[in-house]
């Protein structure tokens, strides 16, 4: 069956959105279906199912092997950055005292050329060195190139020319020191990261026997899914449904299962993603914004369709 007529390409005077999108050009948005949400026992960082699981101030969970090794590389790559800042600044400050030491031959050489330019000097005189020797003395009518030419030829910015073309000094801005949540981008450190626990189901009081590990609240005894929202008792670690959170262990300020006091500041509520419906969760559109167009040969791949 034909495609409809608004989906062809037509001899209008202007672009339908139909081949905007086939031309890949501008911003593109796509709904997330819900293959593409992360399940809430799954680290943030390998997107696998977690192994001792830490999580961050925020609700974010990582595994305990995944936000030690990003750590550890973003601590060495402030280390790399912290030598080439410094790096730069002490080159920054070895140009400025060459530049002043120039800018003081120059004023040395401007005051000796206005007391003993009219005076030959001792070179000069004697009438063995060559004819072309620009330091010599020559009369009137000889073509000598001053240190003012000298220096406009020096600092003249011709990009047509490869001697004068200028360049670009590289500038390296002073790099932070905090290290940074993977997945919020807030400031992390090692010492705010506290252990979770997370009670799983037993499987021999349940029909459902499948080979995935699945988890449920430790007071409802509800098996936790993404359409759950979960907090979790930071000085424990155990995790709860928010409405166990805020029904039992807010009011009682225990921990159900250690008998752990704790205060409603301790809850953190766990970030996780969502089901695939609309109402649910807002992050289910990716957007991205292309340079492209007839020319790149991209245009002529269809786009992935809308999901529902």
């Amino acid at each position: 069956m034909p495609q409809r007529h608004s989906k062809n390409n037509n001899d209008l005077a202007f672009f339908t959105y139909e081949e905007k999108r086939k031309l890949g050009y501008g911003t593109q948005k796509e709904r997330l279906g819900k293959d593409s949400i992360k399940p809430f026992d799954a680290c943030c960082l390998c997107l696998k199912p977690f192994i001792d699981p830490l999580c961050c101030p925020k609700g974010h969970v990582f595994c305990k092997e995944c936000i030690y090794e990003c750590l550890l590389a973003q601590k060495k790559d402030i280390k790399r950055k912290l030598v080439a800042y410094e790096a730069q600044q002490k080159q920054s400050k070895e140009d400025e005292e060459e530049k002043r030491l120039q800018q003081r031959a120059r004023e040395l050489e401007s005051f000796d050329r206005q007391n003993h330019s009219a005076v030959p000097t001792e070179s000069s005189s004697n009438h063995g060195s060559a004819p072309g020797d620009r330091n010599n003395f020559h009369g009137a009518n000889s073509v000598k190139t001053t240190s003012f030419e000298e220096e406009a030829l020096r600092t003249m910015k011709a990009f047509w020319l490869p001697s004068a073309t200028p360049d670009a000094p590289v500038k390296v801005d002073a790099p932070s020191t905090d290290t940074t949540c993977p997945e919020g981008n807030e400031k992390l450190k090692l010492k705010s990261l506290f252990p979770i626990q997370f009670t799983e189901e037993d499987k021999n009081e349940t029909k459902n026997k499948n080979f995935e590990t699945s988890y449920i609240c430790p007071s409802c005894k509800v098996t936790l899914t993404n359409t759950i929202s979960l907090v979790a008792v930071n000085t424990c670690g155990h995790v709860f449904c928010k409405k166990c959170g805020d029904k039992f262990v807010k009011a009682d300020r225990v921990c159900l299962v250690c008998n752990k006091g704790c205060k409603e500041k301790n809850l953190v509520p766990l970030e996780k993603g969502g089901t695939g419906f609309s109402a649910h969760d807002d992050k289910l559109e990716a957007v991205e914004f292309k340079h492209l167009g007839s020319g790149s040969g991209l245009g002529l791949v269809k786009p992935a369709p809308k999901g529902i």
